[in-house]
């Protein structure tokens, strides 16, 4: 009896044995699958980013082509504007241009005339002549937008406007500072004074009211009063 009860006991423990077995299949085939479905998820990985790196690049190209276009068209254009202002500057130029024109051939004329003449030159003609060169010029000037401008004697004297290059003396109180002659025209533009006038200013002579002995007399070239541009 006992032994049958073994052999029983046995022979159960058999079949668990053998219905373990199955569950022992399943996890070897699990684990045997998994490498297969790693590969499949890297090869799918490395696809997207074959994909995203090709649409960075074909992004980067049209990037790279539009900024190509930009500086096309920023070269046309500086291009185009550099000859307009070249248009410009020289039909900013042609009055001066025309002025000397007729200021070469009204010389040329003098010149020829005053050659073939048998008596010195007229001194009121020539300085006719002059007088039309300089207002040739200052209106050759005013095409370009510089006006002329000048002094008068008795004007008070604006060092905004006058530059000094000699002091005449002078006994009246009244006269000291004043503009007593006018060497050289000044030039502005929109009120902005390019060249000033050249004048030469009265200063009172102290020695005549007998309060300082003045050294000389005349005017003199100013060294005191300052020069500029």
């Amino acid at each position: 009896m006992s032994s049958d009860g073994d052999r029983t006991v046995n022979d159960g423990a058999g079949s668990g044995t053998d219905g373990a077995a199955p569950a022992t299949d399943g996890a070897s085939a699990s684990a045997e699958a998994a490498p297969g479905d790693a590969g499949g998820g890297r090869a799918a990985f490395e696809a997207e980013i074959r994909d995203a790196l090709a649409g960075l690049t074909a992004r980067l190209d049209r990037e790279h082509e539009r900024a190509a276009h930009r500086e096309a068209v920023i070269d046309r254009l500086h291009e185009e504007n550099q000859r307009l202002r070249r248009g410009e500057l020289q039909a900013m130029l042609e009055p001066v241009r025309a002025a000397l024109y007729r200021l070469h051939d009204q010389a040329r004329r003098e010149a020829g005339r005053l050659a073939g003449a048998g008596e010195p030159p007229d001194p009121v003609r020539t300085a006719g002549l002059f007088t039309a060169v300089a207002d040739d010029v200052a209106d050759a000037l005013a095409r370009l937008g510089v006006e002329r401008f000048s002094a008068s004697p008795g004007d008070p004297y604006d060092a905004s406007r006058h530059r000094p290059v000699a002091v005449t003396p002078v006994a009246d109180p009244d006269r000291d500072g004043l503009v007593t002659g006018v060497q050289a025209d000044g030039f502005e533009q929109s009120g902005k004074v390019l060249r000033k006038a050249a004048v030469s200013v009265g200063r009172l002579d102290r020695a005549s009211n007998g309060t300082t002995v003045a050294a000389g007399g005349g005017e003199t070239t100013n060294n005191r009063l300052g020069t500029d541009g």
